[in-house]
């Protein structure tokens, strides 16, 4: 296993020390940047037929969300559109583009994760840095999410065909670094989190080797997001023990390749996305409503840096027993039921 470099090990520091503040830190125009615990759903950026972010955001309670996803058009392309559609570009003012939204969340008090990446884009070679040989145009596209929408964080979804590409998984390290450098020299508030497949054992080794290259490649990883849903296993799983045991187990891979971090910066390095309901195998995967508040509890307990569903349009039940739906969970649930027991995850009065 590779060791983290010197350098490397003083900014996990720097994120062990930003683990005892209760307030959040400020993007480079002064807006609020994110708390140190948060839960920040998916929005499905393809999808608003329910309703926009804004609208959706501050009918949930969910203030902070992570919007997905950017892609480019085609292979081979340097350009990153949402939902990769040339019509919606990174733009404050192109309609659909998400400005206004994105600053009316900010207004509120609140912010937005934009993500790259998904399933779609990770098996069409349209993910960023599978699409682009360029590690400088890549860089620009990150650096541009901060200058137009003035986010703290940016996320990278690496699933299925771009967990055995290395050369983009170094390309998009590289940028990465790249651009956190050139975040430091501008005086910019930026952080990266990564997205990956989990199994209750802990990161399966093609997703352990993109958080080791990052470390070889000097690019700091604020957050691992871990995806405690969808194994496909053939068994009844109980959704709520694995996603502990996943979550546990990262624990013990992070502190393998930071041998220096303290705990508790490596629970607050570790994100965890359930989906709501019914996953997309079917019902022997189900994670009930009953089940979330003990989630809650356990995540605010251990000090995991972030929480999250899969997605926030599917926060409802409009369609019992329906299994992988975009748009309601499949189970039982009021309207809002995950995200107003996530919610107060942000605002942990006096957890920390």
């Amino acid at each position: 296993m590779r060791r983290l470099p010197a350098f490397a090990l003083a900014a996990l520091a720097a994120v062990a020390a930003c683990a005892t503040a209760a307030v959040p830190a400020y993007a480079d125009d002064g807006r609020p940047a994110l708390p140190s615990h948060l839960y920040a759903p998916y929005f499905q950026s393809w999808d608003t037929a329910d309703g926009g972010l804004a609208q959706l955001s501050a009918a949930s309670g969910a203030k902070y969300l992570t919007l997905a996803f950017l892609q480019t058009d085609q292979p081979g392309s340097c350009t990153a559109y949402w939902n990769g559609s040339t019509g919606t570009p990174i733009s404050a003012t192109a309609a659909g583009s998400f400005g206004a939204d994105i600053a009316a969340v900010q207004r509120a008090g609140g912010n937005v994760i934009p993500s790259f990446g998904g399933y779609t884009a990770d098996t069409t070679g349209t993910e960023l840095a599978d699409s682009c040989t360029s590690v400088n145009a890549i860089a620009r596209v990150y650096e541009s999410l901060v200058t137009t929408y003035h986010v703290p964080r940016i996320d990278l979804d690496v699933e299925a065909n771009s967990l055995s590409d290395t050369a983009a998984i170094q390309r998009r390290n590289q940028a990465i670094a790249e651009t956190e450098a050139w975040g430091a020299a501008h005086g910019r508030h930026v952080e990266f989190s990564y997205t990956l497949p989990v199994l209750p054992t802990g990161l399966p080794s093609a997703e352990l080797a993109v958080l080791q290259n990052a470390a070889a490649e000097h690019a700091k990883i604020s957050l691992v997001n871990i995806m405690t849903f969808d194994y496909y296993f053939g068994t009844t799983q109980n959704m709520l023990a694995d996603a502990e045991s996943a979550a546990t187990a990262v624990e013990g891979q992070l502190a393998t390749l930071y041998p220096h971090a303290p705990a508790r910066a490596l629970w607050q390095q570790i994100g965890v996305t359930q989906m709501p309901g019914i996953d997309d195998y079917g019902a022997a995967e189900t994670f009930p409503a009953s089940q979330a508040p003990a989630f809650e509890h356990w995540a605010a307990g251990k000090g995991l840096g972030q929480i999250s569903i899969w997605a926030l349009q599917r926060d409802n039940g409009n369609c019992p027993g329906t299994k992988g739906a975009t748009n309601c969970s499949g189970v039982d649930q009021p309207t809002w039921y995950f995200s107003h027991t996530f919610e107060p995850f942000s605002y942990p009065h006096g957890r920390d």
